[in-house]
């Protein structure tokens, strides 16, 4: 098997990002599952910034609770035997109801905060299927839990929004199928995964099902692919992918399939910066700190709309997409500080959508971004947006040789007063539409480009 993955010609199924996905900016990531019954977890730190031997023991992820119950001596496990006692993780799939759950009332939200994707989680590392796919008997949503179809309402209500469908599946790990031991490194995701043919069979299966029923224009892979499925033939990793192109001509694939195929990149929180600097790339991470709902998290864990959208006006400033993740409740809810933090987004790319919709990195030889002020820029045709503070004088870092100072202008077309100084650019900005602490504090300003 190992000769065959090597024998594999993943170059031919290279081709150019399309387009949509370069103009998107925002997806909505939705992270929802059993998990989200007892939805705990110790609100840690940010993947990256938490040392690998804490990380695991005192996950910040409420989605990992089944590993992190299995480690001993762990605060998860302490909580899961004062709470539920011995009760084992599947009870979580058996008491799961959904009443609340109004997939419309979703994507009316998402899309009114300027995304254009939604990717919800279709299997996650506990193997519990949102959809009735195929090899999972009863242990899928379908047939037992919430009896729904979960993956197929939130398809049509996207869709319905205008927006664009995804479908995330955790190829590299299922800890229903098999006895490894609970992960507490990092290198341990490599060492202990489902690697053999019956497994890798049987994500196939599942990733086929998903392409033929929902054709997903994003196909998101998590942690790896099963070694034994790298290879060209009957059911194959280069076989799904060539049948996920030909049915989605349009769709694009991330990098968690291991050294074989990608469109493009991904960062997590602050893991895995270094794709940052691919051709297309894309940061996901919660609002909060894990990325489904966590009881245990408070307001302080959670982003506001004033630090949301500094870190997504970065982001695409440096040409890369947010994958924002949503948790929901176990009764389809959104929680009220996940939903005021996006309501808050919303209102802010109600006025400056242009400045990142459809948009390019500015050429650091026109502009440079800035920490004090905060600065950032983008480019749309032949329009430079920067992205500055509200409510103020702002000295903006540029050549004023190449930006017309005397025609600059707010997104919806008001002038503002602009002048060439001694280092770049001088603008008068007016106020940010809505104040307080939580309110982004950022406005676009657009200058044409000489």
């Amino acid at each position: 098997m190992f000769f065959r993955m090597l024998s594999v010609d993943w170059t031919v199924l290279r081709r150019p990002v399309p387009d949509w996905y370069r103009d998107a900016k925002l997806g909505i990531f939705v992270h929802w599952g059993p998990y989200s019954v007892p939805a705990w977890a110790e609100p840690t730190g940010e993947l990256g910034a938490v040392d690998d031997e804490v990380w695991f023991r005192h996950n910040p992820y409420a989605e990992w609770y089944w590993n992190t119950i299995r480690v001993e001596n762990s605060p998860a496990r302490e909580h899961h035997k004062e709470v539920w006692g011995d009760a084992p993780y599947d009870h979580f799939l058996d008491v799961w109801r959904t009443d609340a759950f109004d997939p419309a009332d979703w994507c009316a939200l998402f899309a009114r905060a300027g995304a254009r994707y939604v990717v919800p989680t279709s299997k996650h590392h506990d193997g519990v299927a949102l959809w009735d796919a195929p090899g999972t008997g009863d242990r899928n949503t379908v047939r037992r839990g919430p009896r729904r179809d979960l993956i197929g309402e939130i398809a049509g209500a996207t869709r319905e929004a205008g927006m664009r469908f995804g479908v995330y599946y955790s190829g590299g790990l299922d800890w229903s199928v098999s006895d490894l031991p609970p992960l507490t490194r990092h290198e341990e995701t490599r060492r202990y995964r489902p690697n053999d043919a019956a497994y890798a069979a049987y994500a196939y299966l599942h990733v086929r099902d998903l392409v033929d029923r929902f054709r997903p224009d994003v196909l998101w892979n998590d942690i790896e692919w099963p070694d034994a499925g790298k290879h060209g033939g009957s059911l194959g990793l280069l076989e799904l992918l060539r049948h996920y192109y030909d049915t989605v001509p349009h769709g694009v694939v991330n990098d968690r399939w291991g050294e074989t195929h990608r469109d493009y990149e991904t960062s997590e929180y602050q893991f895995h910066l270094d794709s940052e600097s691919a051709s297309a790339w894309e940061n996901c991470r919660g609002i909060g700190l894990s990325f489904g709902y966590n009881r245990a998290e408070g307001p302080e864990h959670l982003l506001t709309g004033r630090a949301l959208v500094r870190h997504f006006v970065d982001v695409v400033s440096r040409g890369g997409n947010l994958l924002l993740n949503v948790g929901p409740k176990a009764d389809g809810s959104i929680p009220a500080g996940q939903r005021r933090t996006l309501e808050h987004l919303g209102d802010w790319m109600a006025v400056n959508g242009r400045a990142i919709h459809d948009t390019r990195p500015l050429s650091a030889s026109v502009a440079q971004p800035a920490q004090d002020p905060y600065v950032r820029w983008t480019r749309s045709g032949d329009t430079a947006w920067a992205l500055a503070p509200a409510g103020g004088t702002v000295l903006l870092s540029c050549d004023p040789a190449r930006l017309d100072a005397a025609a600059a202008a707010l997104p919806d077309g008001r002038a503002v007063a602009a002048r060439e100084v001694a280092g770049g650019i001088e603008a008068d900005l007016p106020g940010a539409p809505a104040t307080g602490p939580d309110a982004p504090d950022l406005l676009a300003v657009g200058f044409p480009i000489l």
